[in-house]
């Protein structure tokens, strides 16, 4: 908890500003354009098919998250999303 300054009145409520990701982004940012076309396109017809390989444990990630984020490497340079 903060102690008030020397004029009494404690620190300012309005310091504090939140913000989302969504809000940082761009409209006209590439990754706008990957996230719409990851989304728009049916990923079991072109073959990919999730598969559980474990039963037990935390369930694996979302295919279209891993194709988002090769699609933004690629097209930024990067090799590796490490």
């Amino acid at each position: 908890m903060q102690h008030p300054d020397a004029s009494g009145q404690g620190i300012s409520r309005h310091q504090l500003q939140v913000s989302s990701l969504e809000d940082t982004i761009s409209q006209d940012n590439p990754i706008r354009f990957i996230d719409a076309f990851v989304n728009s396109i049916d990923l079991e017809k072109l073959g990919f098919t999730p598969r559980v390989l474990k039963t037990e444990g935390r369930p694996s990630f979302d295919t279209r998250v891993f194709l988002k984020i090769y699609l933004y490497g690629y097209l930024n340079g990067i090799r590796s999303s490490r």
